[in-house]
């Protein structure tokens, strides 16, 4: 969990795919996984699991946020009307999917740098290892953090998202 406060994690805007400007905030309620994606990465078929779960949840108060990222061995170049695209046609993805963004470094996006304050299972923080680093966040503000590796549909990521769900 997090030594950050998702009050003002839940103000810092990002921007959304059409330019427009949102923040964790538009979804107040909802249970969040928020995950950095890439179309050309071994993990990519995560977002099969991703939109599953997004399916399942949707109308209990959950949803994934996908956030495309090229800071990993260059596996998301398009543009983004490629990316939502690819990920409509080839996944089905119907949960929302964000401007791309850098997650680490001194350009890292404000909400990324955020999250990495998040400790992992191991209780280690810091920057995000790869494609498919996933995030969730309940809506009375714990967040959790699972490394690339985890499934989205793995046990641990579903339990957290079953515990947090409005009841």
């Amino acid at each position: 969990m997090t030594e950050a406060t998702t009050t003002d994690l839940r103000e810092i805007p990002f921007q959304t795919a059409d330019g427009g400007s949102a923040t964790l905030s538009d979804y107040a309620g909802q249970v969040l996984l928020v995950v950095n994606v890439a179309s050309k990465c071994g993990l990519t078929p995560q977002y099969e699991q991703l939109e599953q779960l997004q399916r399942a949840y949707a109308d209990r108060g959950f949803t994934v946020l996908g956030f495309p990222c090229n800071q990993f061995m260059g596996q998301e170049p398009g543009s983004i009307d490629e990316i939502l695209e690819y990920c409509s046609t080839t996944w089905g993805v119907t949960f929302p999917v964000f401007d791309k963004v850098k997650v680490n470094g001194g350009r890292a996006a404000p909400l990324y740098k955020a999250l990495k304050r998040t400790r992992d299972a191991e209780g280690k923080k810091g920057p995000v290892r790869w494609n498919f680093e996933k995030f969730v966040i309940a809506p009375e503000g714990a967040i959790h953090r699972f490394r690339p590796n985890v499934k989205p549909d793995d046990p641990a990521v579903v339990g957290v998202i079953e515990a947090s769900l409005p009841r």
